[in-house]
């Protein structure tokens, strides 16, 4: 169940050069499962922007995002104390009891969603690894929160200038798990996809015009038929998808 309502801007700083950290105050009672995403009206904008819950508490949501285009832009310069039209608990979110030593990999902004997934599977017993993609240092963050709440962290950068030389699929190799998590880029995920043996969920990125199934525009096809990935999604088990 989703729900629209008033959210207030606690802060809104950068992490990187074009990645952002924004908490939000307001009711968060209806974010029920890691990998959910909240949808935020923005003036002057006709369609609201999705955004991957990073964590969130009784009264706090925290976002990550990345400046990528004009909504994310006027995101950025928002100032502590506006307030925002949000909805939140969309989308189906991660389904924690599928192992006991998974491993999570995200890629870029694809990172803020493994946190709270971190947590939960941490909560629920589990032995969680994490492994975070970016292309060379500087785009690199939330390593030292990942680690502070106690999980194997292992960081690639495409150009080897920091951890890992390579891809996310170049850590993996190292790493003992029995299930996968995953977010991240298209090119990513068939790389994960064709590296992996076990059996895993993807948390897909589609472009959205509703944020709750009621306009179809990001329906994809799957072995089992058509998927909205705002509301059947985002995430999907690796035997379902179709290439």
């Amino acid at each position: 169940m989703y729900k629209q309502n008033k959210y207030t801007v606690l802060e809104n700083t950068s992490l990187t050069k074009d990645v952002y950290k924004m908490i939000l105050q307001g009711d968060t009672q209806y974010i029920t499962a890691p990998g959910q995403f909240i949808n935020i009206a923005l003036d002057g904008k006709y369609l609201r922007r999705p955004i991957s819950v990073c964590d969130y508490d009784g009264e706090t949501i925290t976002i990550l995002y990345k400046v990528v285009g004009e909504g994310t832009e006027q995101m950025k310069n928002l100032p502590v104390g506006t307030v925002l039209d949000v909805l939140t608990g969309l989308g189906n979110g991660y389904d924690i009891t599928k192992s006991k030593k998974p491993v999570l990999i995200g890629g870029g902004v694809g990172v803020p969603p493994m946190y709270n997934l971190a947590k939960a599977l941490l909560e629920n017993g589990q032995s969680v690894s994490v492994v975070l993609g970016f292309n060379t240092k500087s785009e690199v963050f939330y390593e030292d929160e990942f680690k502070a709440i106690g999980v194997e962290v292992f960081v690639t950068t495409v150009d080897g200038s920091y951890g890992i030389k390579g891809f996310v699929t170049d850590a993996l190799k190292d790493i003992d798990y029995d299930y996968f998590y995953t977010c991240g880029p298209l090119p990513m995920f068939k790389a994960v996809y064709n590296a992996t043996e076990t059996s895993g969920q993807f948390s897909f990125e589609e472009r959205m015009g509703c944020g709750f199934g009621a306009c179809m525009g990001c329906s994809c096809k799957t072995k089992y038929g058509n998927k909205r990935i705002c509301k059947d999604g985002p995430v999907l088990v690796k035997e379902e998808i179709i290439w």
